[in-house]
Parts: structure tokens; C-alpha cells; sequence
């Protein structure tokens, strides 16, 4: 048995990266916070503190597709943050496609919801990837 790890879940986006947290034994993901400075150097500075506050291990970014598979723009965004991810805080990442994961939230107009669904992608990762 693997001692339990605390994940880090991320959602990112242009404007804004949601992050959520879990660890392994338990299995369960849960909204952390909203990144949304400005820059690079802003954005992974908050990155930075909040890994540093909670000590993750490993990290896990959602991976967007279209329906029929075929990435896009955002694909290769995703993939980039999780390479500058891995280079500046030398945690493993791993990729989790998150092709539905929008459409299992109902937001609310205006309201801000990428922790919700960083932990969404989080959370697919355990159901996924973790034996229980």
C-alpha cells in the first residue's frame, strides 16, 4: 500500500486557473481556489503559495479535446502549463482528458466556477487512476 498523497487539480484557462485539492487515501476532491492575476510571473507566484501551504506531490491539469477527440487551441495551452508546472515546482503531472467536465456544472450567470471544475478533473483522476 502507497502512503497518501496530496494532489493538486487544476483548471486553467486564460483568465483564470481553478485548483483543487484531494489526497489519495481518501479519494476526494474538493474546490481550492481561483487563480486570477494577472501575468505569469502573478499567476505562478499564487501557484506557488498555495503549493507551498498545502505541499503537493503530484499534480493533475485538465486536458481539453473536442467531442470527437481532436485537440485545438487550448489543448496545446494545457499542455505547456503543465510542462512550465513541472519545470518551476518539480512535482510528476498528469494529464486528465476533461472533454465533459464542463457540462457536469450549472453555473449561475457571472458566477466564477474553475475550482468546481479543476476538482471535477481532480476528482476523474481518482475514479480513474488511484485503486481505491
Amino acid at each position: 500500500m502507497h502512503s497518501p498523497e496530496t494532489v493538486f487539480g487544476f483548471d486553467f484557462g486564460i483568465k483564470r486557473i481553478g485548483v483543487a485539492m484531494g489526497n489519495t487515501m481518501i479519494g476526494q476532491a474538493s474546490p481550492l481556489a481561483v487563480v486570477s492575476s494577472v501575468g505569469n510571473d502573478a499567476r505562478f507566484a499564487e501557484i506557488k503559495a498555495l503549493i507551498d501551504q498545502w505541499g503537493p506531490t503530484r499534480i493533475v491539469v485538465g486536458l481539453p479535446f473536442h467531442p470527437d477527440g481532436a485537440e485545438h487551441e487550448m489543448t496545446a495551452r494545457c499542455r505547456r502549463f503543465a510542462n512550465q508546472l513541472h519545470g518551476r515546482f518539480n512535482l510528476p503531472v498528469v494529464l486528465v482528458d476533461e472533454r465533459y467536465s464542463s457540462a457536469m456544472i450549472q453555473a449561475k450567470r457571472g458566477e466564477i466556477i474553475d475550482d468546481r471544475a479543476a476538482a471535477i478533473i481532480l476528482q476523474q483522476y481518482f475514479d480513474e487512476y488511484v485503486p481505491q
